[in-house]
């Protein structure tokens, strides 16, 4: 998967998918364009979801309940 840039990328995969299934209508005699428009919209909706979850493990309002807090005491004077 594309390090820097895979939401970007995976919208770029939905808008040609997109554009395959509902605005081209040229045919390539044994390939079908709107099935290859169908997978590039998988494919785009598949990376678009896990760059978001990837990105919301970043999140600030992510629950810290792993989280452990230790206070140390300053050691008493006799």
């Amino acid at each position: 998967m594309m390090e820097n840039g895979s939401t970007a990328g995976s919208l770029v995969l939905i808008a040609l998918g997109a554009i395959l299934v509902w605005a081209v209508q040229y045919q390539i005699a044994g390939i079908d364009i709107k099935v290859i428009g169908v997978i590039l919209l998988i494919v785009g909706v598949i990376g678009l979801l896990l760059s978001v979850l990837f990105w919301a493990s970043f999140a600030p309002f992510r629950s810290n309940r792993d989280q452990v807090i230790v206070q140390h005491e300053e050691p008493r004077r006799p």
